[in-house]
């Protein structure tokens, strides 16, 4: 499996959500946007000047800036370029 942060995972693929690493304040805001620890995640769209980031989780398209992202870490079993 190859790893990478969430915010370098290309536009269009989807990957698994392996760990949240930032504090409790900010874990508790993604879990309850549906940002949990095996679901699949996919970013549809990213803004001109790269921040935020639209994803696909759970039937839903939510926009995360870079802050978090870089702070969750995803896996897939195709070849990263990340």
């Amino acid at each position: 499996m190859n790893f990478c942060a969430l915010s370098d995972l290309p536009i269009g693929m989807t990957a698994k959500i392996l760990n949240i690493n930032c504090d409790k304040n900010i874990q508790r805001r993604l879990f309850d946007l549906g940002i949990i620890e095996d679901s699949n995640i996919t970013p549809v769209f990213r803004s001109p000047f790269k921040d935020p980031t639209a994803y696909l989780i759970r039937g839903t398209i939510i926009a995360l800036r870079s802050d978090d992202t870089n702070k969750i870490t995803v896996g897939t079993d195709k070849v990263l370029h990340c």
